[in-house]
């Protein structure tokens, strides 16, 4: 009895086996769902699972990696999102606890919630950043696919062209690392327009991304923010971005002093076109923006409460 019972075993664990790696059918699938509750995830793409080299650090106590893969609840729903993205997995596969009767229905929701993505692509690298983020789900399995802003060419082209700017400018000569980025923040205030026909559709320039502001010298304030975080991130500091309706900007973290940076409103347009730069938003704290009052650079102090 004892010989059948080993030999019925060995059979599962076979086809299981055999199924992960080769079939990909619904074995793997069940294996997973009720017999591996410690380790409950499926990867579309095996390799997806390598920890990417853009990672940020956790910083918002509402948004941060999550513990597992098995959410409970909304907010440990939101973490997977947040989770998948930060790592710049492409494809990722999950099962809801099986307590969560508002799994589906909770994911649905966040389809349409552009704010809590919007928030979510802050705070990670661009680099790691979506266009599009779709869900699907199939017998309990929920699985997500991303479509990131920058291609791995993208990615390639903006370091080598940030490494020549850090070279041409003597970047790491500096000894100060305000100095070093206020180097970087006045070349690209030198080199860029503010793109005044992307909202309405007219423009031709890639310019709310690192592209548009690099190789074609229009911007908008996605443009500059995604711009300025690459170069900080490459320069080892800490950073993220912080978005609102109307505008995004960058904090960077000095000292451990978090400090805002607007390089879209310090290259200012100007009546007469005239190419000028401005100081006004460069390296300021928290209490020095709130006491600006306004409108375009309010942000979620829930979300950011890390700033204050």
């Amino acid at each position: 009895m004892k010989k059948l019972f080993y030999l019925f075993l060995s059979i599962i664990l076979a086809l299981v086996i055999l199924d992960e790696k080769i079939i990909g059918s619904s074995i793997y699938d069940v294996y997973n769902k009720y017999y591996k509750k410690t380790n409950n995830k499926i990867v579309t793409n095996m390799n997806a699972l390598k920890p990417s080299q853009y990672l940020y650090n956790d910083h918002s106590n509402l948004i941060h990696n999550a513990d597992n893969y098995l959410p409970k609840n909304k907010d440990e729903l939101i973490n997977v999102y947040y989770t998948v993205l930060n790592n710049g997995w492409v494809n990722f596969s999950y099962y809801c606890d099986s307590s969560y009767t508002g799994c589906f229905d909770d994911i649905s929701d966040l389809s349409n919630d552009k704010k809590t993505f919007s928030n979510i692509n802050q705070l990670i690298h661009p680099y790691n950043s979506y266009n599009v983020v779709k869900s699907s789900y199939t017998n309990d399995r929920i699985d997500i696919n991303i479509e990131k802003k920058y291609s791995d060419d993208d990615i390639l082209k903006i370091d080598k062209k940030i490494n020549s700017i850090i070279n041409e400018l003597n970047i790491n000569d500096y000894s100060n690392v305000e100095d070093k980025i206020k180097a970087f923040h006045d070349y690209i205030a030198n080199t860029n327009k503010y793109d005044k026909n992307k909202e309405s559709g007219l423009s031709t320039y890639n310019s709310d991304t690192a592209i548009g502001t690099l190789f074609e010298g229009y911007s908008i304030c996605s443009g500059y923010t995604d711009t300025l975080a690459i170069f900080l991130s490459k320069i080892g500091l800490d950073n993220v971005k912080i978005a609102n309706d109307k505008h995004t900007w960058n904090v960077v973290k000095i000292n451990n002093k978090w400090k805002h940076i607007d390089l879209t409103w310090d290259d200012p347009i100007t009546d007469t076109n005239e190419d000028i730069i401005t100081y006004d938003y460069f390296l300021i704290d928290t209490d020095k923006l709130i006491s600006k009052n306004e409108e375009e650079h309010n942000f979620d102090e829930k979300i950011f409460s890390f700033l204050k």
